[in-house]
């Protein structure tokens, strides 16, 4: 998942934008991109803020469309509920989807993997914490 990417996402459930970034591994690819700057027409994931509000002189679109994001976590920070990123690729499902036994096992794969880098803000405020300490169900 690229950073660009999230000047297009919002929360599924609340439609909130924009959500917020948290990397916990990322690749840089070895190949140098010639893009206009600014890349990000709303919102620059990499620098978390609104491109209006910053600076050319701090937008580095040419590298920051070098780093691929593997693992990581974007939260919504108006509702609470927070989506992983795994193996690059947002996981970014509806609460009726994310109890059902083959997504809330991928969750609890990445919270064991990643659940001490997680903010404990984002894990106290997520709107199905219920439904993840109880036992897994059919």
């Amino acid at each position: 998942m690229r950073y660009v990417l999230l000047n297009l996402l919002a929360c599924p459930m609340c439609r909130s934008f924009p959500l917020r970034l948290y990397v916990f591994e990322e690749a840089v690819i070895d190949k140098r991109f010639s893009v206009r700057t600014p890349f990000c027409d709303l919102y620059c994931a990499r620098r978390g803020a609104y491109v209006k509000d910053l600076q050319v002189g701090e937008l580095d679109c040419s590298e920051c469309v070098r780093h691929d994001i593997t693992w990581g976590i974007l939260h919504c920070t108006n509702c609470g509920r927070w989506y992983p990123v795994i193996d690059g690729i947002p996981f970014m499902y509806p609460d009726e989807l994310r109890v059902k036994p083959r997504i809330r096992g991928k969750e609890d794969e990445f919270l064991k993997k990643f659940g001490d880098r997680i903010p404990p803000e984002v894990l106290e405020r997520d709107p199905l914490r219920q439904a993840r300490s109880g036992p897994t169900q059919g």
